[in-house]
């Protein structure tokens, strides 16, 4: 490299072709994520129509030939001429740069574009778009290719491959039709250029489906319609909610409600400082007065997760910012004088809460509208602007003060419970905090506080260690002669456990059984349960072959759902399965007899259906294990127990949430929904499976 450096080894990068040299810097990557980036751009530009009171309906469609489709009801983008450069407004908007409606309040009291290069970054990172555009009784179209604006020679179906001419003197505004008078909107196509997205970035119709539901609960009334063409099975959702953010907090909570969900509003006002285009041409430096509006809801419930999702303008923010971080100091100081003006009843001593105290358990959506908020870059994932922090934490404690001055009974009843709540969670960490230091201090001379009733194995070596949560003192006894006593430890559980999703944390560790599995285990519970502290490798939980067996699993299968979560989110949790059928093949002659062990009804009757046409006998009636202690220790070792023969299903989480609904549905305090539950699903449920 040449140690002369002077300014003619400056590059400027003029327009859209600085977009296309670092598409990272505006969208992000250049994988799905950068994808999925470009086509939340369009569709907020919609949404922020929406929020201002213009149109109520949003279609996005994912083409087969992998081009995606955003139409919206709203005003339409202006097709006149913009006087500054000359060009129209559609062509402004999609090849200029921090250009737009979003710039000194004039279109938008609030939205989520504020830097004017939503549209245009999209357009220059595609290989084709087609915008069309209902306005003044016409309907206006334009098309570009990686930016640059000219007319595409389709012979049928649209295509980037068809012969492109730019235009050369001059950009024109095409109209292709006729409209109704009054007929508005917007509809944008285009294709991602493959030449900057890799080749395995696709737009992920989850993903899509999550932030249009997302949006319809924050903006009351917009429905927004989903189109997935490019499968077999074409997927289509629509979406629409009135209740808001009530509603979507409703959707996202998995755990009881302790508290109704409350909202928190109010606004703020303050003073910025920012550059504003003079009449001269000029940026002159001008204070500004600003208005924050704040809305939030939010409810507590019976479990330790906490689910927050904040928004400005309807822009998610997953990195939070200042309005989040208002939210949490407002929240914590004000429950903190709480605590302290009710420290005798909660018996709250001179600690003091911390953060996680006050969100366990909480389900919350915050959200503020102010116009042009600062955002850090332009994915726009973390809020910048300073005030909103003071006005979110005013606005919070306000709120929070006149729910827990109320008089009415049902605000008591819930204040109270959210006081009891949060110092029960303070109490569990400091606790926690004092067992850890204890362990700590212990020296390998003093021995173990582990259960009586645990049959440990021999090895230290966590990867392969074992324990299994037996089912009953009677298989117990066959599984201590069955195992392998250098890696196999086994504990055993008298009948069925206590339902820990209806229960609160404090009954939960006053259950003998459950605490059992707990400090077996050894890495905690809930918020402070740490994966790398567990004595074993694998949990296999081993119940009989029965309804009552099944229902055992179950109620552990909840317990480590709730208070155990990383054991089955690593793979770490398993579900014996003991054989149903033992069938003894008489071999003629001296030949021993054969075993076959069968797993169901149906293996049961085909194993019989074989050895009757190969003319076997067997030994009648076929033995069935109603339970694990009918079997003898070399049977369970064979089937259940010995890992070179065994079947062990192991549990997993591919959708937490929806796992948590289920969770919640079928064990739950609420009865009615599960009742409705068994009712509506009956009919896809086959008799032969139920075991009677």
């Amino acid at each position: 490299m040449s140690s002369d450096y002077s300014a003619r080894h400056l590059s400027v990068l003029e327009g859209l072709e600085a977009v296309r040299k670092r598409p990272g810097m505006y969208v992000g990557s250049t994988d799905s994520r950068g994808l999925m980036h470009c086509l939340w751009e369009i569709i907020d530009n919609s949404v922020d129509e929406a929020l201002g009171g213009y149109g109520s309906g949003i279609a996005v469609v994912l083409h087969p030939d992998e081009s995606v489709e955003v139409s919206d009801t709203a005003r339409g983008i202006p097709v006149d001429i913009e006087p500054k450069t000359g060009l129209s407004g559609v062509e402004v908007v999609f090849t200029k740069l921090h250009a737009g409606g979003k710039f000194g309040g004039g279109s938008y009291s609030a939205s989520g574009g504020l830097h004017g290069v939503g549209a245009s970054v999209v357009n220059a990172l595609s290989e084709r778009l087609d915008v069309e555009v209902d306005r003044n009784g016409k309907t206006w179209a334009m098309s570009f290719h990686r930016g640059e604006p000219g007319i595409f020679a389709d012979t049928g179906e649209k295509s980037p491959d068809a012969p492109f001419t730019p235009f050369e003197k001059k950009s024109e505004l095409r109209v292709v039709g006729k409209v109704a008078r009054g007929v508005t909107g917007t509809r944008i196509r285009y294709w991602a250029d493959r030449q900057i997205f890799t080749k395995g970035a696709t737009f992920q119709t989850e993903e899509l489906l999550g932030r249009a539901r997302q949006t319809a609960f924050l903006v009351p009334g917009l429905a927004l319609e989903v189109a997935d063409l490019r499968g077999e099975q074409p997927i289509n959702e629509s979406f629409r909610f009135d209740g808001g953010i009530s509603e979507f907090v409703e959707h996202l909570a998995t755990d009881a409600p302790i508290t109704d969900t409350w909202r928190l509003t109010g606004d703020g006002t303050f003073t910025e400082t920012v550059p504003v285009l003079s009449d001269k041409g000029a940026m002159v430096p001008t204070e500004l007065s600003r208005e924050c509006h704040v809305d939030i809801a939010l409810r507590w419930g019976t479990g330790y997760e906490t689910i927050v999702r904040s928004f400005v303008n309807i822009i998610a923010t997953p990195k939070g910012g200042t309005h989040l971080a208002g939210f949490d100091a407002g929240l914590l100081k004000f429950l903190r004088a709480q605590v302290e003006q009710n420290a005798r009843r909660l018996k709250a001593g001179s600690d003091k809460l911390d953060k996680d105290d006050v969100l366990a358990g909480l389900t919350a959506v915050v959200t503020v509208r102010l116009p042009e908020p600062q955002f850090e870059g332009q994915t726009k994932e973390v809020l910048g602007t300073p005030a909103a922090r003071a006005i979110v934490a005013n606005v919070v404690a306000k709120a929070m003060s006149e729910r827990f001055g109320s008089s009415k009974r049902d605000d008591k009843t819930q204040s109270a419970l959210v006081l009891d709540k949060i110092v029960a969670e303070m109490k569990s960490r400091i606790s926690a905090r004092a067992h850890k230091e204890t362990q700590r201090r212990k020296n390998a001379l003093e021995s173990s506080s582990l259960p009586a009733k645990l049959v440990d194995c021999r090895s230290n070596d966590v990867a392969t260690s074992e324990l299994f949560i037996v089912e009953g003192d009677s298989a117990l006894g066959t599984a201590k002669l069955a195992r392998d006593s250098e890696h196999q430890a086994l504990l055993p559980i008298r009948g069925k456990i206590l339902n820990v999703q209806k229960a609160s944390v404090a009954d939960m560790l006053g259950n003998a059984e459950c605490a059992s599995i707990i400090q077996v285990i050894g890495a905690g519970s809930g918020r402070s349960f740490e994966l790398s502290a567990a004595r074993y490798g694998k949990i296999i939980i081993m119940s009989d072959a029965d309804v009552d067996g099944a229902h055992i699993r179950t109620l552990l299968l909840t317990l480590f759902f709730r208070y155990m979560r990383p054991m089955i989110e690593d793979g770490r949790v398993f579900a014996a399965v003991p054989p149903l059928h033992r069938v003894v093949v008489m071999n003629p002659g001296s030949k021993p007899n054969e075993t076959i062990y069968t797993y169901s009804e149906a293996e049961l009757q085909g194993v019989l259906a074989g050895l009757k046409r190969s003319g076997k006998r067997y030994q009648d009636p076929i033995q069935r294990y109603k339970g694990l202690g009918e079997m003898d220790a070399d049977q369970l070792a064979t089937t259940t127990m010995d890992r070179s023969h065994r079947t062990l299903r192991r549990v997993r989480i591919d959708d937490a949430e929806n796992a948590g609904r289920v969770f919640e549905l079928l064990m739950g305090n609420e009865v009615a929904p599960r009742k409705e539950f068994i009712t509506m699903s009956s009919d896809q449920l086959s008799r032969d499976r139920i075991d009677v």
